[in-house]
């Protein structure tokens, strides 16, 4: 197989870094890597799709573009907010024009209620005003101010080696402390749905660290939780907003990012698989080390196209896809790394004429209980929670599907899903008439579930990845799956890899 790059060699050798993968979190990685002070990097950013980006993927929808995947990121988190800003894009976010909420239960939408820590409960005057639990179920609630609860709820985990005395899922501790209805209906939905997976089987350690330390403390957990730092997510004082985009949609955060990358000579290129990881070979070795000054290469990066030879790579792909590459050459990472599941997401957009909405969307959308039964797990209104999208005349809606465990959607076409979301969104939001346009994207194997013990996976897994000079890992797998702990994956793996090649310029490997 011919190289896919003349490699540098002599005087002019310099370190070359092969990122794999294209999302956001290997662009990141390769931004941290292209803007190092005097570090002199070959960076060659690698991508298996068409596009980048990953699920950042803005589309056109009758003319109008739209995000098709994550539409926002959390602003209390520096690290998306920041990268607009070195990208020159700051002044391009915006929040959205609601920050109304609401969830189906008993039979029709109501308001989220004020006060609430990832979807749990803080106060217990707001949660009753709400209605969304019924007469029993909001007296199991109140029990909890008087501090009183049933015990311990059940730690039995799934971590490495079986149950994780130092972990328990979200949807038991919940249900422990504030009962059945709080957990479906308000937990489950809410950090259920920003991971798509049931809470029953969640890391609080992972997802929620707040609600693992109220419950080790007893008493009342709204009290505890009230008292503490919001969980992720919760919900944020004052004027500040909670979330941002960037104003035409967040895949022109990635073609900003891209375009950057190459004005500062990274190599990006899309269409190049990575079927192998592994030691160059002897002969390919001679070129890139012909000055004594220049450090060998450690790793042979082999696709279609041919092998690039790199002194250090990050791995920036989903655990499956990294799990493959290193199974080879460490089939207990391997093994570790095919422990983490993932969850199918299909997102459905809609255009329908105003008048086709019989009621008025005064909200950022609705989430749904996965009790319900329905498909659709969350509806977001999309011209009302972004005031940039709106068009006289039209709305703009998006229904999300599937959670790990639930992969009805991907036995449906497209023109089956459509018309599912369409019937379930029918009668709470009063629609007549066919939408005008849609369009159907699924991201299968698209979420990560941190199941209870998932830190102590990831803890092993990056025990792992340190017996490999030269490799970092990155990504949504590991610890947290939103924009911002993304590229703040990227940029630690980044740093992780300048370490190495630091290292290696002073002798010490």
């Amino acid at each position: 197989m011919g190289r896919a790059a003349p490699e540098p060699s002599g005087a002019e050798a310099t370190p070359t870094v092969v990122v794999v993968g294209g999302g956001i979190t290997g662009l990141a990685a390769a931004w941290a890597l292209a803007t190092a002070p005097a570090a002199g990097i070959r960076v060659v950013v690698l991508e298996s799709e068409e596009r980048l980006g990953g699920k950042l993927h803005s589309a056109e929808i009758d003319g109008q573009r739209v995000d098709v995947g994550p539409d926002a990121f959390l602003a209390r988190r520096p690290e998306a907010r920041a990268l607009c800003g070195e990208l020159g894009l700051e002044d391009e976010l915006v929040a959205p024009g609601s920050r109304r909420a609401y969830v189906f239960a008993r039979g029709r939408l109501r308001a989220l209620p004020a006060g609430l820590a990832l979807g749990v409960p803080t106060r217990l005057g707001p949660l009753a005003r709400s209605g969304i639990l019924s007469p029993a179920g909001l007296a199991r609630a109140a029990l909890d101010v008087t501090g009183w609860h049933p015990g311990a709820p059940d730690r039995a985990g799934t971590g490495p080696g079986g149950a994780d005395a130092d972990d328990v899922a979200v949807g038991a501790a919940v249900r422990q402390r504030l009962g059945a209805q709080v957990a479906s209906r308000l937990a489950d939905p809410l950090i259920g749905g920003i991971h798509a997976g049931p809470t029953d089987a969640m890391s609080s350690a992972a997802v929620f660290p707040a609600l693992l330390a109220a419950v080790g403390r007893g008493g009342s957990l709204m009290r505890a939780l009230r008292a503490g730092a919001p969980g992720p997510g919760g919900g944020a004082g004052g004027d500040a907003p909670v979330f941002l985009t960037v104003r035409g949609g967040l895949g022109l955060l990635v073609d900003r990012l891209a375009a950057a990358l190459r004005a500062r000579g990274a190599d990006v290129r899309t269409h190049w698989p990575v079927e192998r990881l592994g030691p160059p070979d002897a002969g390919n070795h001679a070129a890139a080390t012909a000055d004594a000054r220049a450090a060998p290469a450690r790793w042979a990066v082999t696709g279609p196209a041919g092998t690039i030879d790199a002194h250090a790579v990050v791995l920036a792909v989903p655990a499956g896809a990294a799990a493959r590459l290193l199974a080879p050459l460490d089939a207990r990472l391997g093994e570790q790394l095919r422990e983490i599941a993932y969850g199918d997401v299909t997102i459905v957009t809609l255009r329908l004429a105003d008048d086709a909405v019989g009621r008025p969307l005064d909200a950022t959308g609705f989430l749904v209980p996965a009790e319900a039964g329905w498909l659709v797990t969350a509806s977001t209104w999309l011209s009302s929670k972004w005031p940039q999208l709106r068009r006289p005349g039209a709305v703009l809606l998006r229904a999300s599907m599937g959670r790990y465990g639930d992969d009805r959607a991907a036995q449906l076409s497209d023109d089956e899903v459509v018309a599912r979301a369409v019937s379930e969104l029918r009668g709470v939001l009063a629609l007549r008439g066919a939408p005008t346009a849609s369009q159907v994207t699924r991201w299968p194997a698209s979420f990560p579930q941190y199941a209870v013990g998932h830190l102590a996976r990831v803890a092993a897994i990056e025990a792992g990845v340190a017996r490999h000079p030269g490799l970092a890992l990155g990504g949504a797998a590991l610890r947290g799956v939103g924009i911002p702990a993304c590229i703040g994956s990227g940029r630690r793996a980044a740093e992780a890899v300048l370490g190495h090649l630091g290292a290696v310029a002073q002798g010490v490997r």
